[in-house]
C-alpha cells in the first residue's frame, strides 16, 4: 500500500530511540519527529514539513538501515 505525505527517511543507520510525537499529532516544519542514535550519538530528526503525523513506522530499540522509512507526515 502507497502511503501518500512526505516519508521521514533515516539519514544514517542507527537506532531508533524514541518518538517525539505520536500519530495523529500536528507538527510544524522542524519539529522534531524522533531520535536516532547512530555512531553514540543521539541525532533529532526533524520533520521537513508541516503536517500530521500518519505513521510511526519503527518501534523504539529497532535498528533502521540508510533510507528505510522511519514515519510519514501528511
Amino acid at each position: 500500500a502507497q502511503t501518500s505525505g512526505t516519508k521521514i527517511i533515516a539519514p544514517m543507520p542507527g537506532i531508533v530511540l524514541r518518538y517525539a510525537t505520536k500519530v495523529g499529532a500536528s507538527i510544524k516544519k522542524g519539529d522534531t519527529i524522533l531520535f536516532l542514535e547512530a555512531m553514540k550519538m543521539e541525532n533529532a530528526i526533524p520533520s521537513p514539513v508541516d503536517g500530521v503525523v500518519k505513521e510511526l513506522n519503527i518501534q523504539p530499540g529497532n535498528w533502521v538501515a540508510k533510507n528505510d522509512v522511519m514515519a510519514v507526515v501528511e
